[in-house]
């Protein structure tokens, strides 16, 4: 009996680290066909379906969704699959441009930072500090309403109130690096801090800037749709995913769901897709930092 006990706990354990890989690939999969259709949905049905934006169809007004409209109309008529597709390309342009733009920003500063040391250091990270203090979503509001409406001052605001997480993940590398055997010898060697940083230090935190890029679009999708639910931004005929929602509350106020719903879905589903996805890479090449990112 008391080999038994073992044995069958092991079993246990071993049963569940089945089921929990299995749980796990099922999600990956999942995560991977959701964000390919969503790529191929902005892709493909722009070029072949236009859509214009200050159409007006006062006839098919808050339509219910049929094989017709298979997301029903909106408030002036217009077919609102297709404006939700539109939506999504505006938003996933800016959560991707936006990444990238923090990425190399907060790449750059966060590297300067830790290769640097000393006073540069404790400047940059005091200034780091303050920004962070700033709530996000106040500080992008304010960036925003310096420019005139449009996508491009949506991805500067995304991407100023993005970087500093990334600075601070690449600052922890670069001091982590610094104390390596093979940087030691290159600085025996002769090397310049320049050249160290750009031939060895770098490389080596480039694929943690690239996790944190990942992990920054679907927060930087978040961020643009509450901007423009906030109505700034983005011209308001223009299909994003935030004014689609702000345009249908007066809708559902008054019963019609479908407005509201599916520009919901479209923000909603995508950005947990590529989370997802970028969750399983960040346990792939580092599995032993199971904690999330704070972006």
């Amino acid at each position: 009996m008391t080999c038994d006990v073992p044995a069958s706990r092991d079993t246990v354990w071993r049963s569940y680290g089945t089921r929990r890989r299995s749980t796990r690939a099922l999600r990956v999969r999942g995560s991977a066909v959701l964000v390919a259709a969503t790529v191929l949905a902005v892709l493909v049905v722009p070029p072949l379906v236009q859509l214009d934006q200050q159409a007006v169809d006062l006839t098919a007004k808050l339509l219910r969704p049929s094989w017709a409209h298979p997301f029903g109309t909106d408030d002036l008529g217009r077919d609102l699959l297709l404006r939700c597709v539109y939506g999504l390309r505006v938003s996933l342009l800016v959560g991707v441009a936006a990444a990238v733009t923090a990425t190399v920003v907060g790449t750059t500063v966060g590297a300067t930072a830790g290769a640097l040391g000393g006073w540069v250091d404790r400047g940059i990270m005091r200034i780091v500090d303050t920004v962070s203090s700033v709530p996000h979503l106040l500080l992008g509001i304010f960036i925003v309403a310096m420019f005139r409406p449009g996508v491009w001052p949506v991805i500067v605001s995304v991407a100023l109130t993005h970087w500093l997480s990334t600075a601070r993940i690449v600052r922890a590398e670069v001091l982590s690096l610094r104390s390596r055997p093979y940087i030691d010898a290159a600085v025996s060697g002769g090397a310049s801090r320049w050249r160290v940083t750009v031939r060895h230090l770098l490389p080596a935190v480039l694929p943690q800037a690239a996790l944190a890029a990942a992990l920054m679009v679907p927060h930087a999708m978040w961020h643009e749709s509450a901007l423009s639910f906030l109505g700034l931004g983005l011209p308001t005929h223009m299909a994003s995913l935030g004014t689609l929602i702000q345009g249908a509350r007066g809708s559902l106020l008054a019963g019609q769901w479908w407005p509201t719903l599916f520009p919901g879905l479209f923000v909603i589903v995508p950005t947990l897709a590529i989370a997802g996805l970028a969750g399983a890479w960040r346990e792939r090449i580092n599995p032993r930092r199971r904690s999330e990112l704070m972006l």
